[in-house]
């Protein structure tokens, strides 16, 4: 027992030994920057003023972002994103990377031209889906009026009812292929014994799913759902490229809101105020999805 227990210390100390340094390098450049931003939140920092003139106001940024309308409007714009993109990037990630699990001829080169759009810079992209989006000579006017479908050309990322949904499939082909990649890399660990049992048991390719694929793939994808889920909480580059939170500012995200507290109106407490609400979001996802995904392993 006591051999037991020196065993297990001196496996901790290597552990701590070989692991201190990331730990350290961690809580410098993240804890760092995050416990300034919250400490500048409760402050009236400004661009515009000297260190003379910064106090302390509690929560009165938290207060005022609160009860204001154009943060309010960000946060649903925000959420609203955040459920149409993720959503069907699950999806179609999930169905792309069953598809390209399964032996056909081709399958390699389809792997390779899915990286493409992943691979692409954000503002490229962006740039691209604007492009085929414009009013005057975009591509998507020019197919959806050659297929009957539209009388005359539309401003798809003029109209406030449609910018968001626009952004939102220019993110999704940009981003889906990095959840059909990490199906795809949980799919290699699947024994494939279990696949030849349950078709010997006689089942169904719907129940083969059910009981050996998905229980398999379950944790990657709850990664995958994580990642997309944060990034697409602090969305702010695409938008920003395509329509600058237009019109309207029914494209504004939080992340543009804290760009425009921060370095228009010059108000680093408030900006830090709402950057701190974004972190405490994008924390809450993280708490669910690991409760979730725990309640499932049990």
């Amino acid at each position: 027992m006591t051999a037991g227990v020196l065993l297990l210390r001196r496996d901790a100390g290597r552990a701590a030994f070989y692991l201190g340094p990331t730990i350290l390098i961690l809580a410098v450049a993240v804890g760092g920057p995050l416990v300034f931003t919250l400490g500048i939140s409760f402050t009236s920092a400004s661009f515009l003023g000297t260190l003379k003139d910064l106090s302390f106001v509690g929560l009165g940024n938290y207060v005022e972002i609160a009860g204001s309308p154009q943060f309010q409007r960000a946060f649903f714009v925000t959420l609203k994103f955040v459920a149409f993109t993720v959503a069907v990037e699950m999806l179609l990630g999930l169905g792309a990377g069953l598809l390209l699990a399964e032996q056909f001829p081709g399958r390699t080169l389809l792997r390779v031209l899915l990286v493409i759009p992943w691979a692409i810079p954000t503002v490229v992209s962006a740039i691209t889906w604007r492009l085929i989006y414009a009013p005057d000579f975009g591509v998507l006017n020019a197919l959806l009026q050659q297929l009957g479908l539209i009388d005359e050309y539309r401003s798809w990322l003029g109209d406030p009812l449609l910018a968001l949904y626009a952004i939102g499939i220019a993110d999704i082909w940009k981003n889906f292929p990095i959840v059909a990649l990490i199906v795809l890399a949980a799919l290699q660990t699947v024994p494939q014994e279990l696949y030849d049992a349950a078709y010997v048991d006689g089942a169904g390719v719907f129940h083969r799913f059910k009981a050996v694929t998905f229980p398999h793939i379950l944790g990657p994808l709850m990664v995958a759902l994580v990642l997309r889920t944060i990034d697409t909480v602090k969305v702010f580059d695409i938008i920003w490229v395509m329509t600058r939170g237009g019109p309207f500012s029914s494209t504004k995200s939080m992340s543009m809101l804290v760009y425009e507290r921060t370095f228009s109106n010059l108000e680093a407490g408030s900006g830090s105020a709402i950057s701190f609400i974004i972190t405490l979001i994008c924390i809450a996802f993280i708490v669910v999805y690991v409760r979730l995904l725990r309640r499932q392993g049990s």
